[in-house]
């Protein structure tokens, strides 16, 4: 891509190509195969026809004779209006047989020569017309077929024709000879030179068809020599026309891209994050132009070559293109708008898709959206972000709540580290080995508490009612300072952000203290071994300090105790009343 010299020389030199070629073209030149042609027989025959035809048109020629001066004497309108039929028909026949004689003696089908008739203007068939090279060529490809088809026809009506026109005569020679009155005689007689006209006729044609479809069938080929000959000529002309086309086409592509590059690595601004908006639209003008230039470079070589197939085939296909790529004109203006940077979706904002967040990076063709946390980057057709919304975002804004490595509570699962993270899936694993495999849409739908960036201990301890002046004085400050000195021989002060220690609340059974240890998320690892370490400086902190560690007790009012103490009874002997029920 860095050399396009090459290229450039093999569009110039396939231009200049062309022309030759195309003067070359066998296609272009008069050929017998696009010529209709009658099949020249012998000369024996060609002149037995020519006077079987000459005999006919005599014989034709007295009958138009005799019904003309039937029409001059006859003083019937219904016997005139018949005879003025039979003389178009018998005139029909003798132009027919005249057009035969002509065709024959020549050889030439004298139809080719006829003056065509002016059609008037139609646009619907103006636009017709852009698929008549295609319709030409189908039928050049399949005369010969249509011809022989065409023939058989022929021959098959004729012959079931001529037994019927054969019999009509005998039967007229029979009735003639057998007949005795003289009426019928005459009228007979003025009807059998007719039908023998009609007899000939039809055996003249017969015979013309049988000697057409003869001559062709004796200069057939296989279907694999005409195939591989239509093939190499194809190949030869026409398919070297198609590849020059397509390298046109494909190397316009090449250097529009190529151009493209070097128009954007100095323009001013258009490296930038944030593009302006003269630079977008200068890219999507030049992309546009692009595909234009290469279609226009397409019908250029096919125009050159002077190939009307080749060339009404690629605007039928451009226009039924168009046709179909019209339903997506809102569309393509939405996309359009996309990549102006002036849609609902823009560069440098954040973008929600598959429930995860995104930056757009940018926005073209294809676009690229990016999530830093995850470390995963996607790249999208335009199409699927149209009718997305994006936003302006704050530095602060997290990514995704997690990344890997860190340590999460998943709703009421236990505490467990990120070892694989996607905008598909999430994988977790408990402290032992056991595996969590999560949908991102289901992981991040839980509640979520990730203990990597800094956490807390809460810690109840409850002291006894006895210590009931203390424990709001002097015993918080003890057992901080028992705690801190505990965590700073155990190792545990550096990663303690805030330490604090308060009275709860008077219990049923005891008077609670909290302990609320803040840590530094790299601990979170040994949450629950954190824990239990401060329960356990509790413990000894009590133990230190000879507080009592009161247990759940039940206490009873007993009225008559007092009285029974008062009249002697030892306290020994006393057993509390179970309570009722």
């Amino acid at each position: 891509m860095r050399h396009p010299y090459p290229l450039l020389l093999l569009v110039f030199f396939s231009f200049f190509l062309i022309r030759p070629l195309a003067a070359a073209d066998p296609a272009d030149e008069p050929s017998s195969e696009n010529i209709p042609l009658v099949k020249q027989a012998s000369p024996e025959e060609t002149l037995a026809m020519l006077t079987s035809l000459v005999e006919l048109q005599n014989n034709l020629k007295k009958q138009l004779a005799v019904i003309r001066e039937k029409i001059g004497t006859t003083p019937s309108a219904a016997e005139k209006e018949s005879l003025e039929a039979e003389l178009s028909r018998l005139d029909r026949q003798l132009s027919d047989s005249s057009h035969d004689f002509e065709r024959i003696a020549t050889g030439v089908d004298v139809g080719l020569f006829a003056e065509k008739k002016q059609e008037n203007f139609s646009w619907k068939d103006e636009m017709t017309t852009l698929i008549e090279p295609a319709i030409k060529e189908i039928k050049r490809l399949t005369v010969r077929v249509r011809q022989k088809t065409k023939l058989k026809d022929t021959i098959s009506d004729l012959s079931s024709i001529q037994p019927v026109a054969t019999n009509a005569v005998r039967q007229l020679d029979r009735l003639y000879k057998t007949t005795t009155d003289p009426d019928i005689k005459k009228q007979i007689k003025e009807l059998l030179p007719e039908w023998q006209n009609v007899a000939n006729r039809v055996r003249s044609k017969l015979e013309l068809a049988e000697l057409e479809l003869s001559q062709m069938q004796d200069k057939e080929v296989s279907l694999v020599q005409s195939s591989s000959e239509s093939i190499r000529n194809f190949f030869r002309v026409r398919g070297l026309y198609l590849a020059m086309a397509v390298i046109a086409f494909g190397s316009v592509l090449l250097l529009g891209r190529l151009l493209y590059r070097l128009i954007f690595r100095f323009l001013p601004g258009a490296k930038l994050e944030k593009r302006p908006f003269h630079i977008r639209l200068l890219d999507l003008s030049l992309r546009v132009f692009i595909v234009a230039a290469a279609i226009i470079g397409l019908f250029f070589v096919l125009y050159q070559a002077e190939d009307w197939f080749l060339l009404s085939m690629a605007i039928v296909f451009f226009l039924g293109l168009s046709w179909t790529v019209r339903q997506a004109v809102p569309r393509l203006w939405q996309q359009g708008r996309l990549m102006l940077n002036a849609g609902s979706v823009r560069e440098g904002e954040r973008l929600q898709l598959h429930d995860v967040p995104w930056k757009v990076e940018t926005i073209h063709v294809f676009c690229s959206l990016f999530n830093p946390t995850l470390g995963v980057r996607l790249r999208l057709p335009i199409e699927n972000i149209v009718g997305l919304v994006s936003r302006p975002y704050s530095p602060e804004e997290p990514w995704f709540p997690c990344k890997k490595g860190d340590w999460v509570v998943v709703g009421d699962s236990p505490r467990t580290r990120v070892v694989s993270l996607s905008h598909e899936l999430v994988e977790t694993v408990e402290r032992g080995g056991k595996r969590y495999l999560f949908k991102t849409a289901d992981f991040l739908s839980h509640n979520l508490v990730n203990l990597s960036r800094n956490f807390r201990v809460r810690v109840t301890f409850g002291v006894s009612y006895d210590l009931q002046a203390q424990v709001t004085t002097t015993i918080p400050a003890l057992l901080k300072t028992f705690i801190e000195e505990k965590m700073e021989a155990e190792g545990y002060a550096g990663s303690c952000l805030n330490l604090l220690v308060e009275f709860k609340e008077a219990g049923a059974s005891s008077l609670d203290l909290t302990v609320l240890a803040d840590f530094k998320g790299d601990q979170a690892e040994i949450y629950s071994r954190l824990e239990r370490a401060i329960q356990r400086w509790c413990v000894d902190a009590a133990t230190a300090y000879n507080w009592e560690i009161p247990f759940p007790q039940l206490t009873f009012h007993w009225p008559a105790r007092d009285r029974l103490l008062a009249d002697g009874v030892p306290e020994s002997s006393l057993t509390a009343p179970l309570p009722p029920g």
